[in-house]
Parts: C-alpha cells; sequence; structure tokens
C-alpha cells in the first residue's frame, strides 16, 4: 500500500446509493483526487455510469439497479412515502440485494487502498472486513449521526423538535426505542454477515454500525450540524463537498434570458428524487408567485411539461438547471431540503423555504430554521396561500436576508472536499491493518 508521503498513487474507491444528492460530493471527492495524482473510483448505480466515466472517473456498478426499482410498478412512490419511505427502501430495495451488492463492491474494491462508504451502502463493511482493508465512512447530513446533544427531527416523529430542551437524557431513550424498532429492518444483514463468517456485529448498520472506526466524514457544514460529544469516533465535519453540472454546461439559453430580463425570480424546487412525485407543488407554486407578483422559475425535471397551463412571461418551467449558477440569481429559493440542495442554497446566500417530504429533510428544515435563514412548510401542508404567507414573511424580514448572506459567505470560505481528501489521502497512505475493529455505541453516554 502507498504511503502518506511516498508520492505514489492511491486508489480509493466510493460507493454510494441514491439520487444526485448521494452522488454529487463523491463526484467532488473523486475528482479532486484525480487531480492530485490519485485514482478514484465510484461504485454506484448503473444509471450513472456514463455521467461518471464522462467525468474521467472509473466506474463500477453496485446494486441495486435503479432502472430495476423504477420498472417495479409503485416502488418510487411507496420509497418517496414521508413516513414509511425509509422502511420501504431498506426492508425492500437495500436487504434483498445485499448478495449481489456484495459481490458488485468486492470486485470494485480489490485491490484498493482505501474503500468509502455512503450510509446506505451497507455491504462495505462486510467488503472491508473480508478483504482486510482501510474503511472510512461518510455521512451526509447531521440526522445520520443521530446525536442526543443535537437532537434530529424524525419524519415518523415530527414532533421530537419541540422535545429538544428536554435534552440528551431523553433523547438517549427515544433513541433507544427507535432502534429496538428498526431492528428487524437490518436482520438480513446481520444473517448475511454469519453465513460469510463474520463475528457477530455489536452495532446495527442502520445506527452506529454505518460509522467506520478509522475515520468518518461528515460531508456538510459545520455550521448546519456542529460536531457533538456522542458523533462517531475519529470523525470530522469537513464541510459540503460540492459538485454541480454547472461548470460544464451553465444554464439553459432560454433560463438565462429570463433571468436577465427582469428582477430575481423565486426559484422552486424538488431535486432530483422527490420531482418523482411533485404533487401540486408546482402548481401551487406558481399560484403563490403570483399572488406575491413575483417571477418563478419552476425546476420541473422529468416532469416538463406539467399541468400548469399556459405560463406568463413572468414565470419559465425548465427541466434541470445547475444550482450553483441559478441559486445566486434568485430571490429566495423553495425546496425539499435534501442536504445537497439545502448546502446549495446556503452557499447561494438567499433565504430559503423548506418544504420536506421524508428522511432527513424535515431535519434540515429545522436547522436552516434555527439558522435565521428561512422557515420550513411541510409537504402535507404546502397550498398556494401558505406558502405565499411564508414567502412574503421571509423577502420582508431584512434580518432573514442580512443572515442568509452571511451564512453565505461562510459557506463559501469552506474548503469542504480539500479537507475530506486530506483525511481520506492520509488514512488510506496508512497501510492496511489486521487489527480488530473497536465498536462504539453510537448513543454515548457524555453529557
Amino acid at each position: 500500500m502507498a504511503g502518506a508521503g511516498s508520492g505514489k498513487s492511491l486508489r480509493i474507491v466510493f460507493a454510494t446509493i441514491g439520487s444526485f444528492g448521494d452522488l454529487h460530493p463523491y463526484i467532488a471527492l473523486a475528482l479532486e483526487l484525480n487531480r492530485r495524482g490519485h485514482r478514484a473510483a465510484i461504485a454506484g448505480s448503473e444509471i450513472y455510469r456514463d455521467k461518471i466515466q464522462a467525468l474521467g472517473i472509473d466506474f463500477y456498478p453496485l446494486s441495486p439497479d435503479f432502472n430495476r426499482i423504477r420498472a417495479v410498478p409503485g416502488l418510487i412512490e411507496q420509497i418517496l412515502h414521508p413516513r414509511t419511505g425509509a422502511e420501504t427502501l431498506i426492508r425492500s430495495v437495500m436487504m434483498p440485494s445485499l448478495r449481489e451488492s456484495f459481490a458488485d463492491l468486492s470486485t470494485a474494491a480489490e485491490g484498493s487502498d482505501l474503500l468509502v462508504s455512503h450510509p446506505l451502502a451497507f455491504t462495505a463493511r462486510l467488503v472491508a472486513e473480508t478483504q482486510g482493508q482501510r474503511w472510512a465512512s461518510t455521512f451526509l447530513a447531521p440526522f445520520t449521526a443521530l446525536s442526543a446533544h443535537d437532537p434530529s427531527v424524525m419524519a415518523e416523529i415530527p414532533f421530537l423538535n419541540l422535545l429538544r430542551p428536554f435534552g440528551p437524557s431523553l433523547f438517549r431513550e427515544i433513541y433507544r426505542h427507535v432502534m429496538i424498532r428498526a431492528h428487524d429492518w437490518s436482520a438480513p444483514w446481520h444473517t448475511f454477515r454469519a453465513e460469510l463468517g463474520l463475528p457477530p456485529a455489536a452495532n446495527d448498520p442502520l445506527f452506529s454500525g454505518q460509522h467506520a472506526p478509522d475515520l468518518a466524514l461528515g460531508l456538510f457544514s459545520p455550521l448546519l450540524g456542529a460536531p457533538q460529544p456522542d458523533w462517531p469516533q475519529n470523525s470530522i465535519a469537513t464541510g459540503f463537498a460540492f459538485y454541480d453540472d454547472g461548470a460544464v454546461g451553465g444554464l439553459p439559453p432560454d433560463l438565462t434570458a429570463f433571468l436577465e430580463s427582469g428582477p430575481p425570480p423565486l426559484v422552486f424546487t424538488l431535486g432530483t428524487a422527490m420531482v418523482r412525485n411533485p404533487g401540486s407543488f408546482f402548481e401551487d407554486s406558481l399560484k403563490a408567485a403570483q399572488r406575491l407578483r413575483r417571477r418563478a422559475v419552476l425546476m420541473v425535471g422529468g416532469n416538463s411539461p406539467l399541468p400548469l397551463g399556459p405560463l406568463s412571461d413572468s414565470a419559465i418551467a425548465v427541466a434541470y438547471a445547475p444550482f450553483s449558477e441559478l441559486f445566486p440569481r434568485a430571490a429566495a429559493i423553495v425546496h425539499h431540503g435534501g442536504v445537497g440542495t439545502t448546502g446549495q442554497a446556503m452557499r447561494a446566500g438567499r433565504p430559503m423555504l423548506v418544504v420536506p417530504f421524508g428522511y432527513d429533510q424535515p431535519d434540515n428544515a429545522a436547522r436552516v430554521t434555527r439558522l435565521g435563514i428561512g422557515r420550513s412548510l411541510p409537504i402535507g401542508r404546502y397550498t398556494a396561500s401558505r406558502a405565499a404567507n411564508a414567502l412574503g414573511a421571509l423577502l420582508d424580514s431584512s434580518t432573514c436576508r442580512r443572515r442568509a448572506a452571511e451564512i453565505g459567505v461562510q459557506i463559501s470560505a469552506e474548503t469542504g472536499t480539500a479537507n475530506a481528501c486530506d483525511a481520506l489521502i492520509a488514512l488510506a497512505g496508512a497501510g492496511t491493518t489486521g487489527s480488530p475493529r473497536t465498536e462504539r455505541p453510537l448513543i454515548a453516554s457524555a453529557g
């Protein structure tokens, strides 16, 4: 294995599962590693092969294949359900594909200096242990660290934010019950682990077991979630690892012309996953913008054209635009609360209205609200009138606008990609270890 100071090229493999928000941070890291003379590879869904290889990054297929998931009637809608989507994703998609995923990732990781995992890459730990490899984990949002000192809002328990004043003791007990309830979800992982001849795991891959003991990187700004006493051991909040297609293609010409023809618009987006099941979000958003007499950009993804009716000169619907190019030109941003979109909106320095569905989104929305740079309106309560009222309050608040601009400056000054790559190179260059992993409960007793 290459030493950290030897100058020898290191081979680092990233394993990721999910939407563009789950892919782009690893593209950012892979490009930076390649720029430094190392060789990065990404193992992910087959649907991303062309995108990744076009950037000069090695690609390996990793199950589950989202093309097959999309072919199952109704499954995507179940995965996107605000309350039960996470259980469906894990029990119906991730766990049934464990063996295929293990075989895929074993091939991708063979001979590498370091394997780096996304929170849903449940077989990364198993591959690292069976191959005797160095392993680093990542978590893309504070929600995944599940700290009792900085408690997260769960889609299944939306009132948790109201209980924050009661402190860590209460949340340790809440999390204990959550883990008990979810224990059956990961039972196939423990069974498969035994089939591989590995000793029983003292922690669960859905919780503390997803975090590597040598290095766990929080790929987000400490402004969104500061390190806590009960974070995973050897963990770092690096800052966001930003990647956006804007560096390649820029804004569509028709959108550029629209932006230049009048004052900054309201921007409405549901990212690349939630946009598949938007309900009446875009129709209500257009009506809200009209009530406020504001121009609007509707990022409708592959759903274009939507039944919006003819758009006036004050609105435009586009399939896609790079957030890094569009968001700084907005008056305010309305989005679903995915951590990648949240990070881009924070860096743009614009107020935001977060419309969370599920997963980490309600927690990101709560954090944005506490930062004083936005408001939250859950998708189940999102109507034209409520959106107009919330946006009107944001746009009228000089305090919110000023705070958002201050946060934007701070986020822009962070060097998350470089920080993460520094840590990965240092670990990869340290060589392999055959020593047993020391496991620590995620919900620590400190404090």
